[in-house]
């Protein structure tokens, strides 16, 4: 049995994003109240919360990796990849910060919402 590399748990969580995108669609009719919408939005807003530590730990594993000057590449060098690396990264988090706000934003927005079922219009059986 092989271990879970980091690069298969980001697989997992990027095939677990393409699921509920599906599962989302107004067409699956999966969501009905506006409590389903806020049971999504809080764990997404976990999720973009813990990104930017994800970035920095790689940004920091290329800084260490770097210093040893064992790094190649098939163009320019290798330290000016790792830079261009390390930048996008930090920018990432940054994102993933301002994602996470306005996340919560929303949870906290869907927290008070209800869905008043006297107005649904009766089912008649045929």
């Amino acid at each position: 049995m092989s271990a879970i590399t980091p690069a298969h748990l980001a697989d997992q969580a990027a095939e677990a994003i393409r699921n509920l995108n599906h599962a989302t669609q107004s067409s699956k009719g999966e969501l009905t109240y506006p409590s389903d919408a806020h049971e999504i939005v809080g764990p997404l807003n976990r999720l973009a919360d813990r990104l930017p530590q994800s970035f920095d730990q790689i940004s920091e594993f290329l800084d260490a990796l770097a210093e040893t000057s064992a790094v190649t590449a098939d163009h320019g060098t290798a330290e000016d990849h790792i830079g261009e690396a390390r930048s996008a990264l930090a920018s990432c988090a940054l994102i993933a910060q301002t994602l996470a706000e306005h996340l919560e934003r929303a949870h906290t927005a869907l927290a008070p919402l209800g869905y008043d079922t006297a107005k649904e219009e009766p089912h008649t059986e045929a």
